[in-house]
């Protein structure tokens, strides 16, 4: 299997551009403040998703698909500071929202399947 047959993989992909496309149009302060971590978290998940596919041992691609989670729920964390600070619509949020948890849920299952014959 590639990586990029993995849905989990895929839709992280997705949800990193969406998040690109939207704190790009912010201004400067608030691309330098909450932009910048948002978009560096939720790139992470992706990444760290695929450096973990590469490794050789089945250990640490678990290891980096915990990494993966992490970067998951800090992009849940920042999401929700942008809509706070009113940076997104409740639209946005929500579908965002909806996006993340459907996002976990095929990590998780992933994360079981690492190391199983």
């Amino acid at each position: 299997m590639k990586l990029e047959e993995l849905q989990v993989y895929q839709f992280s992909m997705d949800m990193g551009e969406k998040v690109w496309d939207i704190v790009d149009k912010w201004n400067y302060f608030q691309k330098d403040t909450v932009g910048k971590q948002l978009v560096r978290a939720a790139d992470s998940v992706a990444a760290n998703l695929s450096e973990g596919f590469g490794r050789y041992h089945y250990k640490e691609a678990k290891n980096f698909s915990y990494y993966s989670r992490g970067s998951l729920y800090e992009t849940k964390t920042w999401l929700t500071k942008a809509f706070n600070r009113k940076l997104i619509s409740e639209d946005e949020f929500q579908t965002f929202q909806t996006e993340l948890n459907n996002i976990g849920v095929k990590l998780n299952n992933y994360i079981k399947s690492i190391g199983k014959v």
